[in-house]
């Protein structure tokens, strides 16, 4: 037991290691799949386990790849260039009023996607954005830092917006419908109380009168990549561009509350997600004739193979006995109360977040709670308190979260250097404030709500 006990360890750590330091660009798949090949080899994780793994991250990977598959139909639309001249003309001049125009934004895709997603989207809209009206870099940060801040965070309202949410899910057997109804207004809360709280700290480094825009971004994309004759989009006026994004954006918002009714009837929400993206992309195939078959190309597929891999490595801790150590630890803090458990158990998720990242802390912290023998409204409460730990106390360290290191990702391939005194000058003040906030919001909306 002990070899297998440094075996695993030693593991886990060094592809933790590589996936922070992620050399030239290494996708995060390939070193958790090494990991958890050396863990099947080894037989710390049996046949059994990987059956039961699979029905756990199954159907959570399948919906997050489609609608990460949204997101990709969303940018070949045009979407981007559309989204940045928006947040330009809304802004009307004024830098403060961008800000609060991001974080809307921000909020709102990560709500329609997931986190991934919403940074995978919203990243390359700000950086267009503020090209194009010329910030200085140094003025370009704020908005960037606290755009992916609230974007990663926002996944905290709705268990659909991250895949390891949805895979704590399926262990601790709550639905999406019931999650939502028990996090929804105090994780919201929470990220307005976030926001107000980032802008009180970067304020005096945004630019009060933001610079007239050197061109104009959407009607210069749309004249190059869309011929009216060969393609079905309106590109005559911008009005009807407007009307054209805005029914896109309506579908999506109802497919994504068609998961919530699906949760509720107890139907599958990978299906109702799967049957979205393919109606979408459908939809892009008559508009732009564009043969589906590229978005086999763009889809981040190794999202399957980066939440196995990952929670084979955890279910090999799991098997040497890390989660019956937690449990010793941790069940009497638990006994303690609902309150004392609700703040250690997310403080201590938030910890593990930045350490090891927040897929294999959530993923342990939600094992350990279900050796436990807890009642379920105590055991979903703490659970919850896991996931504000996860979404929002991961972001202490820009390594936290997958979203972050994919953020981190683009500005770098973008030539835009964030360093890490930037990012801890803001999030030293904002995440620990927002995550005591925001889990005790919890636990007296559970209180009044649900006792």
């Amino acid at each position: 037991m002990s070899f297998q006990i440094g075996i695993t360890g030693t593991v886990f750590l060094i592809t933790m290691l590589v996936i922070f330091w992620r050399p030239r660009g290494l996708n995060e798949a390939w070193p958790a799949s090494i990991g958890a090949g050396i863990i099947l080899l080894t037989g710390i994780v049996s046949r059994e386990d990987i059956q039961d793994i699979i029905s756990k991250i199954g159907g959570a990977s399948i919906t997050i790849i489609a609608t990460i598959v949204m997101a990709v139909i969303l940018e070949s639309f045009g979407f981007f260039h559309w989204a940045a001249a928006k947040l330009a003309r809304l802004s009307k001049g004024s830098g403060y009023r961008l800000y609060w125009n991001i974080q809307l934004l921000c909020f709102l895709m990560t709500l329609l996607f997931n986190n991934d997603g919403s940074i995978l989207i919203t990243t390359p809209i700000l950086i267009l954005l503020l090209k194009n009206i010329q910030l200085k870099p140094h003025q370009q940060i704020p908005y960037l830092l606290s755009g992916a801040l609230i974007a990663t965070a926002s996944s905290a309202p709705i268990g659909v917006s991250n895949i390891v949410n949805l895979i704590a899910l399926k262990i601790v057997d709550m639905s999406l419908w019931m999650h939502t109804a028990m996090m929804f207004v105090p994780a919201t809360i929470g990220l307005l109380f976030m926001s107000c709280l980032m802008y009180w700290v970067v304020r005096n480094k945004l630019p009060k009168k933001l610079p007239d825009s050197i061109m104009d971004i959407e009607e210069s994309f749309f004249i190059k990549n869309f011929h009216p004759l060969k393609t079905k989009i309106p590109v005559e006026t911008k009005r009807k561009r407007t009307r054209f994004m805005l029914k896109i954006l309506l579908f999506v918002f109802v497919m994504r509350c068609l998961l919530f009714v699906a949760s509720y009837v107890s139907i599958p929400i990978e299906i109702v997600a799967v049957l979205g993206s393919v109606l979408l992309l459908l939809w892009r195939w008559y508009h732009l004739r564009t043969n589906p078959l590229d978005i086999l190309k763009k889809t981040p597929w190794h999202i399957f193979v980066f939440a196995f891999s990952m929670y084979v490595i955890i279910y090999g801790l799991h098997n040497v006995g890390l989660t019956a150590l937690l449990v010793q630890w941790c069940e009497p803090i638990v006994n303690q109360g609902l309150f004392h458990a609700s703040f250690i158990m997310g403080g201590l998720v938030s910890i593990l977040s930045n350490f090891f990242n927040n897929h294999p802390a959530l993923m342990i912290g939600t094992i350990t709670l279900t050796e436990m023998g807890l009642d379920p409204i105590t055991l979903k409460t703490i659970y919850l308190a896991n996931i504000i730990g996860s979404d929002m106390g991961s972001l202490l360290l820009p390594i936290g979260t997958l979203a972050s290191l994919i953020w981190m990702h683009i500005l770098r391939r973008n030539k835009i250097k964030v360093s890490w005194k930037d990012y801890l000058n803001v999030s030293l003040i904002v995440i620990p404030i927002t995550t005591i906030v925001t889990l005790a919001l919890l636990y007296f909306w559970v209180q009044i709500v649900f006792s």
